[in-house]
């Protein structure tokens, strides 16, 4: 079947893109793990020992990255509906992490006082229609900040994929309704035209019990 122009031209960068030639020589499956080094780099979020909860993993650059920061003593739980391959010290887990039965799973495995880290690198399947691809990625942003609010420990940190536009404030505010401290950030690895944005909220104000 023919590529589209939009495809070719996609493609056509893909294969020239730096970041992606760099991922294939240094064995990490994709690009994306960059953006988590550099920005585990200047704050310094995972160490070995951690629990790490990795949600939207697949393909598993952001597991592959967490599993190889934490160590044989410390755990990556990675989530995705499409399966992954697995990586060392993180284990899968394939469905919807708004799934009563996958969190009940995955809660009978975490430890008590709870999470260290929960890592959201997630996209919605795009429609290419802005105001529709917007909303549903915040849509998702704010569940995965539900999710973190009733497992990270108080010290615990959050990290989430954003994209600027009207509902970044919002979410940004939310954010520190529920995390003592928030800060953006935007590594070098993020596309120069692409709108994406990474929040890290850090402090636990209070863990909830349940969705807000």
């Amino acid at each position: 079947m023919a590529l589209k122009p939009s495809s070719k031209v996609w493609m056509l960068r893909h294969i020239h893109d730096p970041y992606v030639q760099q991922a294939q020589r240094d064995g990490y499956r994709s690009r994306s793990a960059y953006k988590l080094l550099e920005i585990n780099e200047k704050d310094k979020l995972i160490s070995p020992g951690m629990t790490v909860i990795d949600l939207g993993c697949t393909p598993g650059g952001w597991s592959q990255v967490a599993g190889a920061k934490v160590g044989p003593r410390g755990k990556v739980y990675a989530i995705d509906l499409l399966p992954m391959v697995g990586l060392p010290n993180v284990m899968f887990l394939q469905g919807d992490f708004n799934d009563a039965a996958l969190q009940t799973q995955l809660r009978a495995q975490l430890p008590e006082k709870g999470v260290d880290l929960v890592i959201c690198d997630v996209a919605p399947n795009m429609t290419g229609i802005p105001s529709a691809d917007q909303a549903r990625g915040y849509n998702l942003a704010e569940e995965a900040l539900e999710f973190a609010a009733t497992l990270v420990k108080p010290q615990g940190a959050f990290l989430v994929k954003v994209f600027q536009g009207a509902d970044f404030e919002p979410y940004r505010k939310m954010l520190a309704e529920v995390f003592l401290k928030c800060a953006v950030r935007k590594p070098k690895a993020s596309r120069e035209e692409s709108r994406e944005l990474y929040l890290l909220a850090r402090g636990l104000r209070a863990r909830t019990t349940s969705y807000m």
